[in-house]
Order: C-alpha cells, then structure tokens, then sequence
C-alpha cells in the first residue's frame, strides 16, 4: 500500500465536514464528454470521494447512476448530504473498500477522481487502476490539485500537515505526462485548470481559524488574474478516452 493517509486521519478529517447545497456548475464541466453523460444508461463512478459531493453533482446535473467507491464511509453524512440537495436517500450507490484491493469485474461508462491520487506515492498505478474500472470507449477523468504553485506555498506555511500528505510529484505535468504516453489510450489532456484561488482546510483550531478569513481574502482578489499556469492554478485535469 502506498498510501500516504489512513483510516484513522479520514475518520477525524470528515468530523469537520459542513453540509451544503452543491453547485449547479463547476469549473471542469467545459472539459466534460457531454455524449457519455447524457447517455440514460451512463453509470459513473466516484473514486475515494466521500462525502460523494461530486456523485450528486453528476446526478442531479446528468441524470448519471452513480456509484461512490471509498474505503471510509459514513452513511449518515451521505444520506444527509442527499436529503440537503433533494435527493432521495441512497440515490449513490456505496462500495465500502481499499480502491487497491477492488475485486470486480464491472465496468463504467464514466470514472471520476477528485483530490485522490495526489494521496499516493506511485502515481501511474492509481491512474492505471482508473483505467482498469472503464469501458471500452468510457472516459477517464482526474483532477488534482496544483500545489507547485502559489496554493502550495500557503498549504506548506500554514497547514504543513496538510502538504505532507500530498505527493507532490503527482502535479508535475511532465511527469503526468510520460505516464499516459506509456498507457495505450486514444487521446488523452493534461492541463492546468480552475481561477486562481488558495484555501485552507477547515480546521478546530485556533490557528486555523485565524488564517482561514485571510486566505479567503487573498483567494478572492487572485481571481481576478484568471491565467492558467503551474504559477497560479489551482487544479491539474488529466482526461483520456479508453
């Protein structure tokens, strides 16, 4: 396993966890395979995104079946985060595992990564693995976020924690790069993506909680220069057709 989290720090992270209504758009969408999604037999999957935000997103935005695939889940947060966003209870489908130790043979129209494989240290397995879970002709969709630029600077002073966790040479669009250039796909994108913006993950403490307002601050007054660059970006997008 190469992991760079456990169990144990999930299980306190999503203590934290703020219910809200979920976006009717995010930035990715223009990077979105509409013909897939739009499809009424389009079965998506969500790799290691609990709560299942983005699951709910995809549902109530393309009517997709969506199945959330975690290795630590909390059916009430689900369930309320449903309810929140006017979905009836158990709309996402659950799988309860270690992504690496997924035994089946079902395979996806649409498989969908948030924030995930930034979390381990042997970056072509998990996209690899990504892959794997598609059906011939499905798309692969990753997103990552860019802490080589100015996001990962305040990540590393402020939340150093937090940084550890990620691996950074995951964000590295060369190396994103010989990675899917080895794997026989159709085509494949990798590009910087998102405004410009920082964060800080919300935190019950007292540093955290006097810092947030000021990265807000900063975060909104960056998105007014919306250049795409490893400077300033916040998110990398990696997108391949099986």
């Amino acid at each position: 396993m190469n992991s760079l989290t456990d169990r144990e720090y999930w299980s306190d992270y999503w203590k934290n966890y703020q219910y809200k209504k979920i976006k009717s758009t995010l930035f990715f969408d223009k990077y979105l395979d509409k013909d897939i999604l739009n499809k009424s037999d389009c079965e998506f999957i969500e790799i290691g995104g609990f709560p299942g935000e983005m699951s709910i997103y995809f549902h109530k935005k393309y009517n997709c079946n969506v199945t959330l695939l975690d290795f630590y889940i909390d059916n009430d947060i689900i369930n309320n985060l449903e309810t929140e966003n006017g979905l009836p209870i158990d709309t996402v489908k659950l799988i309860e595992s270690d992504f690496f130790q997924l035994n089946t043979t079902k395979k996806y129209n649409f498989v969908f990564s948030y924030g995930f494989i930034e979390h381990f240290e042997d970056t072509q397995d998990v996209i690899k693995r990504h892959i794997e879970l598609a059906k011939k002709g499905g798309e692969i969709f990753i997103v990552l976020p860019n802490f080589r630029g100015i996001n990962g600077w305040f990540q590393y002073l402020f939340d150093r924690n937090n940084y550890n966790i990620h691996n950074i040479n995951s964000m590295k669009i060369n190396v994103l790069n010989e990675i899917m250039n080895s794997i026989d796909l159709k085509n494949f994108i990798i590009t910087y993506a998102g405004k410009p913006m920082i964060w800080l993950t919300p935190q019950n403490t007292l540093t955290n909680k006097l810092f947030r307002p000021f990265v807000k601050i900063i975060s909104h007054a960056l998105k007014l220069f919306p250049i795409r660059s490893r400077l300033l970006s916040p998110y990398i997008i990696i997108k391949a057709a099986k």
